[in-house]
């Protein structure tokens, strides 16, 4: 194995019982490599990270405006949500404004992610829907830019339907790659998934952030988009979700997204910086204290919102008991670019 792109070691007591290798690009918004970490070319899918790149479209063509969508809604089409009250509102709501019903959505059904949520959904002998799949918002805003173009709604999770083109040609143009250099594959939702080399999906975050080299239109969909997440970030995921957590300590001057299988993309809009890590063995357990370890060595992180996100960068190993037994210890370190 190669050592070099360790990235979090698993104690327990004094042993290192577990190591997990990773990848790690930082890009600027004119694509200049800042630092990195193992392979910055490895290839990846962005999973759940594509969704703020797939809502551009949906703002850019008009259809959020048309609809009326809120801030809120615009962050949830962002999002892998835990399926919490307002979350599902939400995305009805969405579906509500283009005249649909979340018999409309093709996301498939799964339990909320948020705990009590579905403890208490249980006590009350309800069933989950399409709406408590953390991809409900992504697909409503799907759902609604078909609806507002007057493409079928039928059949829209298919890779040939207008939708899923216009979206794929919107992720690989923030990549700056065409829509034939995307790998592509099937999403645990559905749709299509989209792959490209880890400093790719890097830049595409911080063309994001900083919009400067778009053309007008997307430049201010890629700024609405932006303003939302950073105004509502329990849209984003929710209670006690690291993706919530990282905009809130940072007051909305970092904005990230998950993904799964071990990714995680993020923008510093005011730097004009995106950043994107793989763990190779798909381990979230690893990937929170990659990002957070990252932002500390690069500078980005005060001390108030290092005390703020501590439990994430070394968090704790508990039993049963709830005794620490260990922990995990980020050990990597970002290499520099001249």
């Amino acid at each position: 194995m190669n050592v070099s792109n360790a990235v979090v070691h698993v104690l327990r007591g004094p042993v290192v019982e577990s190591k997990h290798n990773g990848h790690i690009a930082v890009v600027d918004w004119q694509g200049r490599l800042l630092a990195h970490l193992g392979q910055y070319t490895h290839l990846t899918f962005a999973r759940s990270t594509a969704k703020p790149l797939q809502s551009i479209p949906v703002v850019e063509s008009g259809a959020a405006a048309r609809t009326g969508m809120t801030q809120p809604e615009i962050a949830l089409m962002c999002a892998s949500h835990s399926g919490e009250p307002d979350h599902t509102e939400a995305a009805r709501s969405i579906l509500a404004k283009s005249g649909l019903t979340p018999d409309s959505l093709s996301c498939g059904v799964h339990e909320p992610w948020h705990r009590p949520t579905a403890e208490a959904m249980r006590l009350r002998g309800e069933k989950p829907t399409a709406l408590h799949n953390n991809c409900s918002g992504k697909h409503a805003g799907m759902l609604a830019l078909a609806a507002c173009r007057g493409d079928s709604v039928a059949g829209y999770i298919r890779p040939e339907h207008p939708v899923q083109r216009r979206m794929r040609e919107t992720v690989a143009d923030m990549c700056g790659l065409s829509s034939e250099e995307l790998a592509v594959g099937i999403d645990g939702c559905g749709v299509p998934v989209f792959g490209m080399p880890l400093w790719r999906l890097a830049y595409a975050f911080a063309r994001l952030g900083r919009p400067d080299s778009l053309g007008p239109t997307r430049a201010e969909a890629a700024a609405a988009i932006v303003a939302a997440i950073r105004a509502y970030p329990r849209y984003i995921a929710g209670t006690g979700r690291f993706d919530t957590q990282l905009i809130e300590a940072t007051r909305g001057r970092i904005v990230g997204k998950m993904g799964a299988e071990g990714v995680f993309a993020l923008t510093v809009p005011d730097l004009g910086i995106g950043v994107a890590v793989k763990i190779e063995d798909g381990a979230e357990r690893a990937l929170y204290p990659t990002v957070v370890e990252t932002l500390f060595q690069l500078g980005l992180l005060d001390e108030a919102e290092q005390k703020r996100l501590q439990s994430f960068r070394t968090p704790a190993n508990t039993n049963w008991q709830g005794m620490q037994v260990g922990g995990l210890l980020p050990v990597f370190q970002l290499h520099r670019q001249e």
